[in-house]
């Protein structure tokens, strides 16, 4: 079993990248969608993803209980890819109802922390190869606004997390790969 995080910035070739490993690895795959189709714009993106896959691939859509559903769909002869995890921690971050302050701290809903522990208990768990697909968001400017900055920290406080039990970790530049941790892909 080897656990994988694949990190890049927007539009960097992490999908694809990720995409392409599930495919070599003869594997058969289960592709976990975080994505939720909240207007037409996304939609369309996940449209583009959906039409990228091969069709051979079951997809799970699930937008909270990630670490149940790797556990639920890993096995010792499958690759389970999850793509990806910012937009699964932004479900977690959205998922109760409530106003956000502008300036100030933001007091995350429970689940957050709870789907967050489940998920890093999760992979040393799964029986068979996992893939994470995640953004890196922390390589620009402090973003203006409490949820905004809120966000970038729990995005860089869970790539650190995975990363650290993942067994490799690469980083993708303009659709190339740079292995931070573990061999080469």
């Amino acid at each position: 079993m080897t656990t994988t995080l694949i990190l890049g910035g927007a539009r960097s070739g992490k999908s694809s990248y990720a995409e392409k490993l599930a495919l070599e690895s003869g594997k058969e795959v289960v592709y976990i969608a975080t994505a939720r189709s909240g207007d037409g714009e996304m939609a369309q993106r996940i449209a583009t993803h959906r039409s990228s896959r091969p069709g051979s691939w079951t997809t799970i859509e699930e937008p909270l209980q990630l670490g149940d559903a790797i556990l639920r769909c890993s096995e010792p002869d499958t690759l389970v890819l999850v793509d990806c995890l910012t937009l699964w921690l932004t479900n977690l971050i959205f998922s109760v109802d409530q106003d956000f302050p502008e300036v100030g701290v933001i007091d995350l809903p429970a689940i957050f922390y709870e789907q967050c522990d489940a998920l890093l208990a999760a992979l040393p768990e799964a029986p068979g190869d996992v893939i994470l697909v995640s953004n890196e968001v922390g390589l620009g400017i402090v973003p203006y606004g409490a949820v905004s900055r809120c966000f970038t920290d729990e995005a860089g406080r869970l790539n650190q997390a995975v990363a650290k039990v993942c067994d490799r970790a690469l980083f993708i530049v303009a659709g190339m790969p740079l292995t931070m941790k573990g061999l080469a892909c």
